[in-house]
């Protein structure tokens, strides 16, 4: 085959009619080959195929139901009811222990996509700990659980369509205690609120073969995404997978290395990091963003998002006031009131936007806390 780039390329062909939205696009992509040709291909195509969904606006939570025919050795892919329509495999080989793919896709982007209609949503990691401590004595990875949390704020602040990454925070929290989930997430402009734990690290010896035995890891994770207003549980999966444990039994490993993240283990909860990506894309991109008030004077309003969430000058917003009322079991609930002022966004900043309020004499029925949400019905 060709000698192809090692790194990820991207070229955008143009070759259709304007008016369909769609376009062919030629991506370059490789994967270390670690356990087999088969396993290397299959991830090649994976990461061809989110870097072209990604350049293209398209949704890549939807990802997810593409991955699976990625098993079946084809020329080419068909799919209907996804953004992308066509995989073409243009050339594949393996390349200095990598085994590389150049694909053609055809992507068509839906303009209704959840991260093009909403803005960001702020989302705020904890600590992963480590269940069982003793199953880092191979290694010494007792610091691996903090490591996987920074990999997966990486990758939410590198690679997320409809979140905005606000960091990591040394804080428990459980649905058990709402209110500390709440007071952490207005701590951090954050609606949602990632936890999770590392479940399993144990190895096994694969002494199978004439070779010399070969240690295999486990890596499991819980997962749990909350609700900042509620503490409401909205997300939960546990992931599992294995690879090779290609360090010494009794060396201490440093997992903040390239060494240990380039390693079949490390490429594997890199892999891992950006499943649990697309799953949150794929199940909370469409909640809604709840931009408040955080400010007034006069008739100009500031809000909690800004440039980095999406907000653009000219937005129009409509604003919910917030309410409370007692329901039949003497429980207050707290309910969204749509009003009838709109706001038009004047001045955008990193993190925050300025918004005239419209009409000008209702902006004292204005409070604090009140919610915006983009378009106006």
């Amino acid at each position: 085959m060709k000698t192809l780039l090692a790194r990820l390329t991207l070229i955008v062909s143009l070759s259709v009619a304007p008016w369909a939205h769609a376009a062919w696009y030629e991506v370059s992509a490789s994967s270390p080959i670690l356990e087999s040709q088969q396993a290397a291909r299959v991830r090649a195509l994976e990461a061809a195929t989110f870097d072209a969904m990604r350049f293209a606006g398209a949704d890549v939570g939807s990802l997810q139901q593409l991955k699976r025919f990625y098993s079946q050795v084809k020329a080419g892919y068909q799919f209907s009811g996804n953004a992308v329509r066509e995989v073409q495999v243009l050339e594949e080989g393996t390349q200095g222990g990598n085994y590389v793919v150049n694909l053609r896709l055809d992507i068509y982007p839906s303009a209704n996509a959840c991260h093009k209609t909403l803005y960001k949503k702020g989302m705020v990691l904890t600590r992963f700990p480590i269940v069982s401590p003793q199953q880092a004595a191979l290694g010494g990875i007792y610091q691996f659980g903090d490591d996987f949390s920074v990999l997966l704020n990486r990758e939410i602040k590198q690679h997320a369509q409809s979140f905005v990454g606000r960091g990591i925070a040394n804080v428990d929290v459980s649905p058990n205690a709402p209110r500390t989930v709440a007071m952490l997430a207005e701590d951090k402009d954050a609606q949602f609120v990632i936890t999770g734990a590392i479940t399993d690290l144990s190895a096994t010896t694969d002494a199978s073969g004439f070779g010399e035995a070969q240690n295999n890891r486990q890596l499991a994770v819980n997962v749990q995404a909350m609700d900042s207003e509620s503490g409401e549980v909205i997300f939960q999966r546990r992931y599992r997978d294995v690879a090779q444990w290609p360090f010494e039994r009794h060396s201490q490993v440093d997992t903040q290395t390239a060494r240990f993240w380039q390693s079949p283990y490390g490429q594997m909860a890199r892999r891992m990091s950006r499943n649990i990506l697309l799953d949150l894309e794929s199940s909370l991109s469409c909640r809604a963003s709840k931009p408040e008030i955080v400010a007034l004077k006069d008739n100009i309003a500031q809000i909690n998002v800004g440039r980095i969430n999406g907000v653009k000058q000219g937005d129009q917003l409509n604003l919910w006031h917030i309410a409370s009322f007692t329901d039949d079991l003497g429980i207050v609930r707290t309910q969204r009131r749509k009003s009838g002022i709109t706001l038009t966004v004047a001045r955008v900043y990193e993190s925050s936007a300025e918004a005239v309020v419209q009409p000008n004499n209702l902006s004292g029925s204005i409070q604090i806390g009140d919610i915006v949400t983009k378009g106006v019905n």
